[in-house]
């Protein structure tokens, strides 16, 4: 869980998301003592390792170990470091920072560790693609850069040693609770809280040093009470700055009056002391909006979110938020548009309390609201990329002020700040199982609204996850038409990126959940990608057999252009294994049905395919006329680039038929219909068409 950081601007002084960057007009933090630490590290990073001693060059990355208890500050400590270590130039390509534990309190899996990893290196990782293969990209991309990489909150060195360069020129900094046994060559500078010192310090940092200089005894007492530790004495020094009369004597006596927990480690009673003296100082209302953020996803939320939660205002909960930053219950990003994160070493108390406070059903509730607010602005975070008289834009018109979005930019800039945020929430969802009909509309919205502002190919690593949400609540809700639908989409996705097993045994999935629902659709779309499947693997027989398949459900619901696109492939595949009387019977009727759609172009790309078969069988006269008849049809249809392709290919006919001079008369037509700098494209054989 993250610490709290030793700075002035509260819990926030850790370098923040991996690549991110503070707000311009933000205030760098400021750090108090671990000056014989930041000594010790330094100079460990100097120091020689094993490697070195025996005359070898190091192998991979060093790592450097910060361990002490939530709260003692290990992540501002770590911050503070990379800081320094980065201002010289000593790492060029960069500090970055991913948190290895969910703030509540379960580890990271590697897969979503390496995918925000290669996100902030900018290096596209396929959708699907496992825990091994994308930590081997993570390695890679470190290979070739000198940076520094701050991996926070570790909880094991499984975790860790996946991600370790193969480079001894880029430094790796953990903190974690305790040692990470299985890492050679790791000292770990262990921490506890701050001296005595360095701890009124920052007292007098946010409270004023007058409060500190009429009572120092008192304050030292306060430090003394608070374990030193940086997030108790941030909670603390909050509570007296929300209360200008009240003297560090006030504070102290009211600390020293909570009960301790038994059941809590001796180290951890400080800062429960703490939080309970703040929680419980705060009005109800407010008191119930710090418990209820237990419930935000990955610990994220901002003003909607805490509205919804607790029931209240926007407004009502954006004062509420700004509050709890001034009392160190919560940092935020300082953005335009904020977002409110709960630190890590406070969420175990922040939901204890919850626990303790609320009654189950209100808990339910309180998370039933917040996923409906997230829907709809989801909804409209998409709609408003709708043409004006749209009836998603009239839709939109009726929703109140705040949920809506004044133009598609602020709405891409929301989804863009908030998307960890939303996946989150999703799987949370999803996880919860009570509330599956709420799941499934979040997943549909967030998937229309990452395709609509990101584009499918950008956004296709989170729609893979998306995906696999939806077909876990299909398989357990038993849900055919759900669990087809999902399956077609994961086998895409596999397909895409080249695995194409993987995606036939989904395609063929998707084919019996879809006969389970009597989803004629995805049966038809399942056999149809089944054959596209196997003509990917070679195996055209059986892509044939399952063109055929897909192709006699299109004729007999009378989908006629779905039809027409089958013949193209049935003549493909044909085509590959040589079978030119069968390849043309099928590109002949593929043309069929294309005219009688009235569909000129896609007419004229199956009578050249039709030509090409003809030229493979050894009939060139057939293949010429049947070409000069794709070429009119083209040019009918005004389609300039298109005809000239099927110039191009009527002048290499004419070459092979020993007519050079026809050929170039053909070539240069094609010239003058594009100009000579602009190539006409190939024509694909319709196998490769979607």
């Amino acid at each position: 869980m993250t610490d709290q950081a030793v700075d002035t601007n509260g819990p926030a002084g850790a370098a923040g998301t991996a690549g991110a960057k503070e707000p311009p007009e933000s205030t760098p933090p400021r750090f108090f003592g671990r000056a014989r630490e930041l000594k010790a590290l330094q100079e460990d990073i100097e120091g020689a390792g094993l490697d070195t001693l025996a005359g070898r060059k190091a192998a991979r990355a060093r790592v450097l170990l910060i361990a002490g208890r939530p709260g003692s500050g290990r992540t501002a400590l770590a911050a503070e470091l990379a800081r320094r270590l980065a201002e010289p130039g000593d790492y060029p390509d960069g500090v970055f920072r991913v948190s290895l534990t969910d703030p509540g309190g379960e580890r990271v899996t590697g897969e979503r560790t390496a995918r925000e990893l290669l996100d902030t290196l900018r290096v596209a990782a396929p959708p699907g693609a496992d825990e091994d293969e994308l930590s081997e990209m993570v390695r890679e991309a470190f290979a070739v850069r000198r940076a520094l990489i701050l991996l926070d909150d570790a909880v094991d060195a499984e975790q860790v040693d996946p991600l370790l360069p193969d480079n001894p020129d880029c430094l790796v900094v953990a903190t974690s609770t305790g040692p990470l046994t299985g890492i050679s060559g790791v000292r770990p500078c262990t921490i506890g809280g701050l001296d005595t010192g360095a701890a009124v310090q920052l007292l007098a940092h946010t409270i004023g040093q007058v409060r500190i200089t009429v009572d120092p005894r008192t304050a030292e007492t306060l430090a003394e009470e608070c374990g030193g530790l940086p997030a108790a004495l941030t909670l603390v020094a909050g509570w007296l700055a929300a209360r200008p009369g009240a003297s560090v004597a006030d504070v102290t006596k009211q600390l020293c009056d909570q009960q301790d927990d038994p059941e809590q480690p001796t180290g951890a009673r400080p800062l429960a002391r703490a939080f309970r003296l703040v929680h419980d100082s705060l009005p109800a209302v407010a008191a119930r909006i710090l418990r209820l953020l237990a419930l935000a996803p990955a610990g994220l939320a901002d003003a909607h979110t805490a509205s919804a939660l607790a029931g209240c205002s926007v407004s009502a909960a954006q004062t509420t938020l700004d509050d709890f930053v001034r009392f160190g219950l919560l940092r935020t990003n300082g953005a335009a548009l904020p977002q409110y994160e709960v630190p890590g070493c406070l969420a175990p108390l922040v939901r204890a309390v919850l626990e303790e406070r609320e009654r189950p059903a209100e808990i339910q509730l309180a998370r039933a609201r917040m996923l409906e607010r997230t829907v709809r602005r989801l909804q409209a975070c998409r709609a408003v990329t709708d043409p004006e008289d749209s009836p998603a834009r009239r839709r939109l018109a009726g929703l109140p002020r705040s949920l809506r979005f004044p133009n598609p930019e602020s709405a891409a800039e929301w989804l863009r700040i908030r998307e960890p945020a939303l996946v989150a929430s999703a799987r949370l969802a999803v996880r919860d199982g009570g509330l599956d009909t709420l799941a499934r509309r979040l997943v549909a919205a967030l998937v229309r609204a990452l395709a609509v502002h990101r584009g499918t190919e950008d956004a296709a690593p989170v729609l893979y996850g998306l995906h696999g949400l939806v077909l876990d609540v299909a398989e357990r809700r038993d849900l055919p038409r759900e669990k087809a639908a999902a399956l077609l989409n994961l086998a895409d996705l596999d397909a895409r990126t080249g695995r194409t097993r993987e995606a036939l045994a989904r395609y063929r999935a998707a084919l019996d959940a879809g006969r389970a629902a009597n989803d004629l659709y995805a049966t038809g779309r399942a056999m149809e990608s089944a054959g596209g499947a196997y003509a990917e693997l070679g195996d055209y027989n059986r892509a044939s057999d399952w063109y055929g398949r897909a192709l006699a459900q299109r004729l007999t619901q009378g989908e006629q252009a779905d039809a027409a696109r089958l013949y193209g492939r049935l003549g493909a595949v044909h085509t590959y294994t040589g079978r030119y009387g069968e390849a043309l019977r099928e590109w002949r009727a593929a043309a069929a049905g294309h005219r009688r759609l009235g569909d000129l172009p896609a007419q004229a790309r199956a009578l050249s395919e039709a030509a090409r078969v003809q030229e493979y069988a050894g009939r060139p006269q057939e293949s010429l006329h049947t070409c000069r008849e794709a070429v009119d049809l083209a040019r009918r249809a005004g389609d300039v680039r298109l005809q000239a392709a099927l110039e191009l290919r009527l002048a290499d006919t004419l070459d092979r038929l020993g007519d050079p001079a026809a050929a170039r008369l053909h070539r240069s037509a094609a010239d003058r219909l594009l100009g000579e700098e602009s190539p006409a494209y190939e024509i694909r054989s319709a196998s490769n068409e979607t």
